[in-house]
């Protein structure tokens, strides 16, 4: 059996029905909206219930790391050589941990940054090089199309509904 192709014939057919298809368009983003808010509502609530069923669990959680550091803090000889003790629901320890901090000031960075060139340590700088489409854009046709990217314009279709009227239609019935 050959297949048939269905067009669908346009169901806009004067500025009115347009008009009625972009009051369909603000009644459906309302609805949306409401929905949206239901869900909103929900989640919010749901979140506030988990959360006080599970404060008394973090809570114990946390009293008990805090005692667990303490006591292996003081009975830290008790391990021997070793710097972690094996035990039957888990392994307490130490663990040698190193991190780098580097100041926020942007005069103090950019120092940091100039000493690790003079030494030659350019891996530990990190550089991000990107092509701004936006500053591209100001130069031009000519000039996109000259360093390598394409210039592309076209009319894009765009609609705005007016909700406040649709509002003002509903609250006046």
């Amino acid at each position: 059996m050959a297949r048939k192709r269905v067009i669908e014939a346009p169901s806009l057919k004067s500025w009115e029905d347009v008009n009625d298809a972009l009051r369909q368009i603000a009644e459906a983003q309302i609805a949306l909206g409401d929905i949206e808010g239901d869900m909103q509502k929900q989640i919010v609530g749901a979140k506030k219930v988990a959360e006080e069923q599970s404060k008394p669990y973090k809570d114990a959680i946390a009293r008990l790391e805090h005692e667990l550091k303490e006591f292996v803090s003081e009975h830290r000889s008790d391990m021997g050589k070793g710097k972690s003790m094996l035990l039957t629901f888990g392994e307490v320890g130490f663990r040698l941990s190193t991190s780098v901090s580097l100041p926020k000031a942007k005069e103090k960075l950019a120092d940091i940054i100039r000493r690790l060139k003079a030494r030659q340590m350019t891996d530990c700088i990190i550089t991000e090089e990107k092509v701004s489409k936006e500053a591209l854009k100001k130069y031009g046709e000519d000039t996109v199309n000259a360093v390598g990217a394409t210039w592309k314009q076209k009319d894009e279709f765009g609609y705005e509904v007016n909700l406040e009227k649709l509002e003002q239609i509903r609250a006046g019935l």
